[in-house]
């Protein structure tokens, strides 16, 4: 989970989509206000100068368009994605801890109910994701929050067409609002609400009383 929309070559054709997208760029729009310099001169000025800094990535990047894709969906909060060198990179979902799934194989066998509880709801977590990456065409849109300690880059984690993957994890009982990551997540608010839906409804890890956050869970199986 190959980066940013693939790198476009100056010697390949500029898009149809590239060429609405540079025409509707605000600050674009507003330098071609001025009366005294040629419209085709400034938009060709423009368009030469994105091309040749990335074509359409670098574009992308400036209207905040661009998405990673999925190769691999690792648990319920976890996701890697591929940059445009080809870099892999580990995303840890913001806002929230999602239930663990089996890594050991003495977890696999395990029969707690308290590890039966877990796996199951870190199963389902995880096929949740998996299902929502590939309604989105395997492509996410991640907004950066801080990197944890192994590295990995703390996000809130978006389809392409904006739908909040913690949001619905949250508001599923998948997930849980994880107060650690939740004081940098810029929707906070959206999350802590989701929540509070979640256990009034009594959905997923708030109607199963056997289960134990995953922090805890953690905590109590070092």
């Amino acid at each position: 989970m190959n980066g940013y929309h693939s790198t476009m070559k100056i010697s390949e054709p500029i898009s149809n989509n590239c060429i609405q997208r540079v025409n509707n760029f605000r600050p674009l729009q507003t330098i071609m206000s001025f009366r005294l310099i040629p419209k085709s001169f400034l938009w060709l000025s423009a368009t030469i100068l994105i091309i040749t800094l990335g074509g359409c990535e670098a574009l992308q990047n400036l209207l905040g368009g661009s998405s990673y894709p999925v190769k691999r969906v690792s648990d319920g909060d976890t996701i890697t994605v591929t940059d445009s060198s080809g870099k892999n990179i580990s995303v840890r979902f913001a806002c929230v801890d999602a239930p663990e799934v089996p890594h050991k194989v003495e977890e696999r066998k395990s029969r707690k109910l308290v590890d039966k509880s877990q796996f199951k709801w870190g199963e389902k977590a995880q096929q949740r994701v998996q299902q929502l990456v590939k309604q989105g065409g395997d492509r996410v849109k991640l907004t950066v929050t801080d990197t944890d300690q192994y590295g990995r880059k703390i996000s809130e984690v978006r389809l392409t067409d904006g739908t909040f993957i913690q949001q619905v994890l949250v508001t599923e009982g998948l997930a849980q609002v994880y107060r650690p990551y939740l004081k940098n997540c810029p929707s906070a608010a959206i999350i802590d609400a989701a929540e509070a839906d979640a256990k009034k409804r009594r959905v997923g890890v708030w109607s199963d009383k056997k289960y134990v956050s995953a922090w805890e869970w953690r905590r109590n199986n070092k």
